[in-house]
């Protein structure tokens, strides 16, 4: 068994005196992990670092083995993720929320978010904005994702500020009014459309971290008894730091 292809490290594991297992997000196969040997080398060291992207051929002699990687560089990111807080919270909390996943696993829309978070890091706004959206996107992937699009109760697309907790819905200023605070309140910049990454403010942001991880406490966390990661956390603290 044999394939070729590109991914974005997640992690790796030591595995006897020179080998490491490498952790890596793939488009076509999810995450999926490989041996690679001599991964402890100065020669590997540079490439095998979370963030990277790099090319991959594994190989097996069976298609449910671990199997081995050759890796080769593409793009070396970990040098600049480690530059700031951001950077080194977002690589771990993006690979937390993707080991959700099953493994090898096709999710190539998550895939390439991943690959666009990674590259607007630089950015404290835009980075918690996109950090955001990849937790919906995690959550769409589970088969719990959320409906923005409409009022839960008029159906209209105008002026929604709330998201229902029952329901994972958009809700309307007047239709929520009555039970604002009941609700979760659904920043704006979730709503906008377009291909462009968009950034917001620090309160914008907090508030939409609180409202995925609601849901992914209840659909996620909670019924696999399993807490958010540590580096998520750290993440919505540094990126609100950024933010002033």
């Amino acid at each position: 068994m044999e394939w070729a292809g590109e991914g974005v490290i997640l992690g790796c594991r030591r595995h006897g005196e020179n080998d490491v297992i490498v952790e890596a997000m793939t488009r076509e196969r999810g995450r999926h992990l490989g041996l690679v040997r001599g991964g402890r080398s100065r020669r590997h060291q540079a490439s095998l670092q979370p963030g990277n992207k790099v090319g991959l051929v594994w190989r097996a002699r069976l298609d449910g083995h671990l199997g081995n990687y050759a890796v080769e560089p593409v793009r070396l990111r970990a040098a600049e993720l480690m530059e700031s807080a951001i950077g080194i919270y977002a690589i771990q909390a993006l690979a937390a929320l993707l080991r959700l996943l099953p493994e090898r696993d096709p999710h190539p829309a998550l895939y390439d978010a991943l690959e666009v978070v990674l590259d607007h890091l630089e950015n404290a706004e835009i980075a918690g904005a996109l950090a955001v959206r990849f937790e919906l996107q995690v959550l769409n992937e589970l088969g719990f994702g959320l409906d923005l699009s409409q009022c839960a109760a008029t159906g209209r697309r105008e002026d929604l500020v709330f998201v229902s907790p029952k329901s994972g819905r958009a809700v309307s200023r007047d239709a929520g009014a009555p039970y604002a605070d009941r609700m979760l309140p659904l920043p704006a910049f979730l709503l906008a459309t377009g291909a462009e990454p968009r950034q917001a403010d620090g309160q914008a942001i907090g508030e939409a971290f609180r409202m995925t991880g609601f849901f992914l406490h209840r659909y996620v966390w909670e019924p696999r008894g399993i807490q958010p990661s540590d580096a998520r956390e750290g993440l919505i603290q540094a990126v609100l730091r950024a933010s002033g």
